[in-house]
This record gives C-alpha cells, structure tokens and sequence, in this order.
C-alpha cells in the first residue's frame, strides 16, 4: 500500500459500486430512448402523397390516414405527415372531449391540429359528428330531451363557427352512425354501451319517423359552418341494403329541407377477404348513387383486419385493401372520392391485436403499403403516360403503336376514348394531350 493513501472503507466500496450501477442504467435508457424514438424505416418508391399530388392533379382523389393529437412528435406523426396530405383527427374534435358536460369545454386536443396541418400542407376533415361517440353525461339515462338538445347544440355550433374558415379544414362529419340493420339507433339503458341517446331529442312527424337531431345538425353546419364540405357518414358495408335505404332517404329529407350536404361516407372496418364480386359490386353502386346526386363519396375509416402476420395473412390484406380502393378510383372521373385509413401503423389505435395497418408495430411498410403504392401509380390521371414516367413523350407513341399493331387484348389506359378498340381516335387523344401540354 502507498503510504499516505487512505483504504476506502465498506461503505465507500458499496458506494461506489451502487453509483455505477445507476450509471450504466441511465447509459442504458438513454440508449433505448434513442433508439425507440430513431426515425422510421422510409419505404421504397414514392411517397403516397406526391403519387396523389402527381398524378391525380385535379383534386379528386384524396388518400389520408387518421390519429390523435397525443401522436405530434412521435413516429407516427411522423409517417403520418411524410405519406398523407389529408389527415382526419380521431377523437379530438368530438363532443365526449369539447363539450362533454353543460360546464365543460377543452379546445386544446382540437386546436393542436390547426398548426400542424398548416406546417405540413395537409387538409383536414373534422371527425366530431353528432354520433353515438359522445360523454356519459350525454348517455346517462337521467338526461331529458331538452338538456341533450341544448348540449347537442352549444357543442355542434361552437364547433362549426370556431373552425369554419380555418386553411386546411374543408370537410367536417356532420352526423354519424344514425342507423343500425336498417333501424334507427337509439337511446339504451345504462351509461357503457354503444348507443345514441340524441335520438330522446324526438323524431319527425314523417313516414320514416326521422330522428330530429338529424336535421338540427344540419341546419347548425349551414349556418355556421358555409366553407365546409359536409358529411353524413355511416359504418354498415354497402351490402346492407335496408340501412342505406334509409341513408339514401335521410339524404332525401335533407335536400327536401334545401339543406347543404356534400357527401356521404362509408368506415370501412372489414376483415381481409370481405373484397367479394358481391360486396365491390354494392361498393362501387353506393358511390355511382353519390355521384350522380353530386355528392362526393368518402372512405372515411379503414381498417383491414388479420388473425396474424403470416405471409398469407398479409397478402390477403393487401388485396382487400387494393380492390376496395381500387374500385374508388374507377369512380374518380364522375366525382370526388376520397380514402382514409383509421390506422397508421400497429402500434397504435383500434384492435391492433389484429393487426389492420399499413405499417407494422415498428412503423415499417407492410405489402398493404406497396399495394395501394402501386395501384395509385397505376392509375395515374396523366393520360397518355403508358410507361408511368410521369411524361408523355416520344416512348408512349410507341407504347400506343405497338398495342394496335398486335391487336392484343384491351389494356385500359391505352384505350384513352373508352371505346373498347384502340383506333385513330385514340391517336388524335394522345396527340391532344401531348400537344396542348395539359400534363407533364
């Protein structure tokens, strides 16, 4: 031992030992700090918002996806605002968090959202409809018609002038999920069910005995709501007739009443493998009956669930969601259709136990990502662009000659005059458009 150098005693030992500890522990979540919060995987290819913005330049198609405010500055804000220039926040504009009681209101969720789409060029469609998603103060089986019609309309009213005129926020759910197996939904006994207690408000004197909060939401958003698109969205597949039979009918009413309504929308919360020729087929009528009433049809929610992430599994996600958004755009040229999916990734949101997004629990792309990826890149609205270069140039002229020479069966974009053959008409389009430079 060198002389004059003090022993440490037990206790410093101990000490020291419990401190290096508490190092190497703090070492150790900072560490996973950083890597939790590194920036998610980018996939391959474009991103889906320049895809839209490059190729469907007309505004009529919209893809955009849906979270809360709680996720700004997370990875999924992240691939939220790198993917989608249309965002749909999920809870934060609703009664049961602005207006949940006659005393209560909290704007702070709500107005988070009014900078951030305005930093990241998105709009925004505001999903606080007159709905069954409301408080338990609204549920409680206590409250009179009046009491629930006077929070209905001190929330709605208040909602609609406080963002109406706000850049970005051009669609708004007015009312939502009226009907269940063709019948109104109603109010239900207790406070913990899904249930719609507006409907205790009254129903109209008509045949169809129409809820009057209906009508009442209506007439709210067109007097203080005039700069937004409105929505009445429902949650049945288009192959339950009977319910939207008596959306269709609702419409009616509404129009009758020279009301504004701008579309209507559909949550598409399926498992894969509902894609059916039966149930593309009710889809695609549901929105040719949409467009030819000049009203702009919306997927506003959708999930596609699996059992598990099998190879399998996946592909069957991929195509359902394909198909289903590929029939949207088959209808893209008669009217607006938009498209949003309720889930990000699997880390996050509704029945995540079955796994219905587009990116996985580590944020990375799924094939349902590559499909819909591919699908929008396919069916491009730059005409005359055969070889998908985003140009139309000298190589689509031979693209175009080399079908007609070998008569082959019909490739859809080629046949620019939707005429079933590829002739000299078909020519004098593609020169049209090459000419007048109405695409790049």
């Amino acid at each position: 031992m060198t002389p004059g150098c003090a022993v440490p005693n037990a206790a410093q030992i101990c000490y020291n030992r419990c401190m290096n500890r508490v190092l190497a522990l703090l070492l150790l979540v900072a560490l996973l700090t950083m890597l939790a919060w590194a920036e998610p995987l980018v996939p391959t290819g474009s991103r889906l918002r320049e895809i839209v913005a490059e190729n469907y330049p007309n505004g009529n198609v919209l893809i955009g996806a849906t979270t809360g405010s709680w996720s700004f500055g997370t990875n999924q804000a992240v691939v939220m605002d790198r993917e989608f220039s249309y965002v749909t926040p999920e809870n934060d504009f609703k009664q049961s968090v602005v207006h949940p009681t006659p005393s209560e209101w909290n704007w702070s969720r709500a107005d988070a959202w009014v900078r951030h789409i305005r930093d990241n060029r998105q709009v925004l469609r505001i999903h606080g409809p007159i709905s069954p998603q409301c408080s338990r103060w609204a549920r409680n089986d206590g409250r009179t018609p009046a009491e629930l019609e006077q929070n209905m309309r001190e929330f709605f009213s208040a909602l609609c002038r406080r963002y109406n005129g706000v850049p970005g926020f051009k669609y708004i759910d007015v009312v939502n999920e009226t009907v269940v197996n063709g019948r109104w939904h109603t109010d239900k006994r207790g406070e913990s069910g899904w249930e719609c207690p507006w409907y205790k408000i009254g129903v109209e004197s008509n045949p169809m005995r129409t809820p009057l909060y209906i009508h009442y939401a209506f007439q709210i958003a067109a007097a203080h709501a005039p700069d937004f698109r409105l929505v009445l969205n429902h949650h049945e597949s288009p192959a339950q007739q009977a319910s939207w039979d008596l959306i269709k009918n609702t419409v009616y009413g509404i129009m009758g009443r020279r009301l504004p309504i701008h579309g209507i929308g559909w949550q598409a919360h399926v498992d894969a493998g509902w894609d059916t020729t039966a149930n593309l087929a009710a889809l695609s009528e549901l929105i040719t009956w949409a467009h030819t009433h000049k009203l702009d049809f919306h997927i506003t929610e959708q999930s596609v669930y699996i059992p598990d992430t099998s190879q399998r599994s996946l592909e069957a996600q991929a195509r359902t969601y394909r198909n289903i958004v590929e029939v949207l755009l088959q209808h893209r040229h008669d009217g607006v259709v938009t498209w949003n999916t309720w889930h990000i990734s699997d880390a996050h949101g509704w029945k995540t136990d079955e796994f219905p997004s587009l990116f996985d629990t580590e944020y990375r792309p799924k094939p349902p990502y590559y499909a819909l990826q591919a699908l929008l890149d396919a069916h491009s609205d730059l005409r005359g662009d055969f070889d998908l270069n985003r140009h139309v140039h000298w190589p689509d002229l031979h693209y175009l000659t080399s079908w007609w020479l070998r008569a082959a069966p019909i490739y859809e974009p080629i046949d620019l005059d939707a005429t079933g053959r590829i002739d000299a008409a078909d020519y004098a389009l593609f020169s049209q458009h090459w000419l007048a430079k109405q695409y790049r």
